[in-house]
């Protein structure tokens, strides 16, 4: 039995309705001087919430601290989730297994792999924007634009048909998805998306290509890889490779828009060095991950004047700690033009997402040519009209009307 304490701070907390963009303000108060509390998760379990950059940094370090899903006591979203999800993905491991699995996918995202990619990038970006400035006015640009990108270059990468979009499309909605009625379908939703992926990696066992999967179905056929841990990387890789830039892709749309002193940096004609830094900037501004980094302590941790057990639950609000003054001066304020790079958008440590290299030179790109090529591109709709993503564990817009 579930026992509630109404007296802690509910988490997530909401939005200010008139701050979409921005992070609650209750958790932006708590960075005052409040480093560390209790807070109330969807359940109603207590956890402990650490507030400040450096702190949250130190914390995704800390081997004392774990990523296990499986751990009875993991701070899930719901208790009939805690502790009985499978072990789909590397970034649910610790230790050993996690860093095996992980390394075996990290040639792909390497930093001169990935800028390789830029020139298909770039075709693709082009291509989208050409077939927007074709077609009726207004549009939706998560649709026209914002999802197909990161879904196509996600694609051609992992070699998967790009006519199977609207499948794993809405696979990941159903994974992102806050189910209250039905709490394990996020699970079951990674399991069919996995199964998708094991499927494509027994037949490129087969029919071999120039693409992650047949890199995978290579080390399932050394024995390197089981087949059901190729399809777990390989779900993991397609979910996050589309999902998490789609949404950023929006979301800096709809911020440089509100802020057209910024769009207009990126409307120059040489301003690739400043999408270069609009990209950090943006990241560290606007956190898709608004339910916060959830981890379990392994072993009591003396933290700020606290103990946290061994088996408590711990949130890390990345958000608020890319909002933290003693990390970034004038932190509430948009500047695309400030060194960020140094946010935790992408985590810290030995769980700081793989794909990175990736949503940052598709970010680029984006930032460099889509506002360039349609300098009139504004809103269809008041940014109090936009039905943002309060209801899905990644933040975003549903939809996003635009016209120029």
């Amino acid at each position: 039995m579930t026992i509630i304490d109404d007296d802690l701070l509910g988490y997530p907390a909401p939005r200010a309705a008139d701050r979409p963009l921005d992070p609650p303000p209750t958790l932006l108060g708590l960075l005052a001087g409040t480093p560390i509390t209790r807070v109330r998760i969807e359940d109603g379990r207590p956890a402990w919430l650490v507030t400040g950059y450096e702190d949250q940094r130190a914390l995704m370090a800390d081997p004392r601290v774990s990523a296990d899903t499986s751990h009875p006591n993991f701070p899930a979203k719901t208790r009939a989730a805690a502790g009985g999800g499978a072990k789909v993905s590397f970034i649910t491991m610790d230790g050993p297994e996690h860093l095996r699995l992980r390394r075996m996918v990290t040639r792909p995202f390497m930093i001169k792999n990935v800028q390789a990619m830029r020139p298909a990038i770039q075709k693709i970006t082009d291509d989208l924007i050409d077939k927007m400035l074709a077609g009726p006015r207004p549009v939706d640009f998560v649709s026209a634009f914002a999802l197909p990108l990161p879904s196509l270059v996600i694609c051609e990468l992992l070699g998967v048909p790009y006519e199977d979009h609207d499948f794993f499309q809405e696979t990941s909605n159903q994974i992102v998805a806050i189910a209250p009625d039905d709490p394990l379908r996020p699970e079951r939703a990674m399991q069919t998306l996995a199964k998708f992926m094991m499927e494509l990696v027994a037949k490129k066992q087969a029919e071999p290509g120039n693409d992650v999967s047949t890199e995978l179905a290579e080390r399932v056929t050394k024995g390197e890889l089981t087949l059901v841990e190729a399809g777990g990387i390989g779900m993991l890789l397609l979910f996050a490779g589309h999902e998490t830039t789609a949404n950023m892709i929006a979301l800096s749309t709809v911020a440089l828009l509100e802020h057209p002193e910024q769009l207009a940096l990126l409307q120059q004609e040489d301003n690739e060095a400043v999408a270069v830094t609009a990209t950090e900037e943006l990241l560290r501004y606007l956190h898709i991950t608004h339910t916060g980094r959830r981890r379990v302590v392994l072993e009591d941790i003396e933290f700020a004047g606290e103990t946290m057990k061994a088996g408590e639950g711990l949130i890390l609000p990345n958000d608020i700690a890319n909002r933290d003054p003693a990390a970034f001066e004038n932190p509430n304020e948009l500047d695309i033009e400030r060194e960020a790079g140094h946010h935790v958008a992408f985590g810290f440590g030995v769980h700081q997402c793989l794909g990175q290299p990736l949503a940052r030179v598709e970010l680029q790109i984006v930032l460099s040519t889509l506002y360039r090529r349609i300098p009139t591109l504004r809103l269809a709709a008041g940014l109090d009209e936009l039905n943002f993503k309060h209801d899905v564990n990644v933040y975003g817009v549903h939809e996003l009307p635009v016209t120029w």
